[in-house]
């Protein structure tokens, strides 16, 4: 898979989030979007997943032939702070409503999903009573291991305490070897396993 920017900007009514932004992203390496809050990292992510249109420039995606954008989400797994689980469903019901749209990874199944949560005493409780630390964990797990080329994470250690932030890398090491993975974030412990950082400050 590859993702290709060619001068690519965004603006909201007549400010620049980032502008002039060239660059490729390439299957098996991974990237990190830097930025303080508020700096356009996640206005950066949406427009490569495809959920916003650039102002100005070009963005394509291929995997050996060109994808056209509208097609792009079927190629895409993303978790972010923004993105709600369906608070009523329980956590088996949130990972049977996920997998309808998305295959497992390789080994992956509901079962093994849960343990590598560690969730096994919460499979039928209702995601509204899940802890802020335990959603955050689901929506990186369903993510991680759907069988989905490229992965966006949006701040992936938000909410987590510092046993979370272990099992986030240990999901990264795991789930990540073959796949695009593009990461919005300001914190160490997030991208430091990232082959390349953009600054989005570059590009103001």
């Amino acid at each position: 898979m590859k993702i290709a920017l060619n001068n690519v900007g965004r603006r909201f009514n007549k400010e620049w989030i980032f502008k002039n932004l060239s660059a490729e992203f390439i299957s098996g390496e991974s990237y990190a979007i830097l930025g303080p809050n508020g700096s356009g990292k996640s206005t950066l992510l949406s427009v490569l997943t495809g959920s916003l249109t650039p102002s100005e420039g070009e963005i394509s995606y291929s995997n050996s032939k060109e994808i056209p954008v509208e097609s792009i989400y079927k190629y895409i797994s993303l978790a972010a702070p923004y993105l709600e689980l369906i608070e009523t469903f329980t956590l088996k019901e949130i990972i049977d409503f996920h997998f309808k749209f998305k295959n497992f990874a390789a080994d992956v199944d509901a079962k093994k999903l849960i343990k590598i949560l560690g969730l096994e005493k919460s499979v039928n409780k209702q995601i509204k009573y899940f802890s802020s630390g335990m959603k955050q964990r689901t929506k990186l797990a369903l993510a991680c291991c759907s069988d989905s080329p490229i992965l966006f994470l949006d701040e992936p250690t938000s909410n987590l305490d510092v046993q979370g932030i272990n099992w986030y890398r240990e999901l990264i090491e795991n789930f990540t070897k073959d796949k695009l993975t593009i990461i919005g974030s300001n914190q160490i412990q997030e991208y430091e396993f990232c082959d390349k950082q953009i600054q989005i400050a570059d590009f103001k």
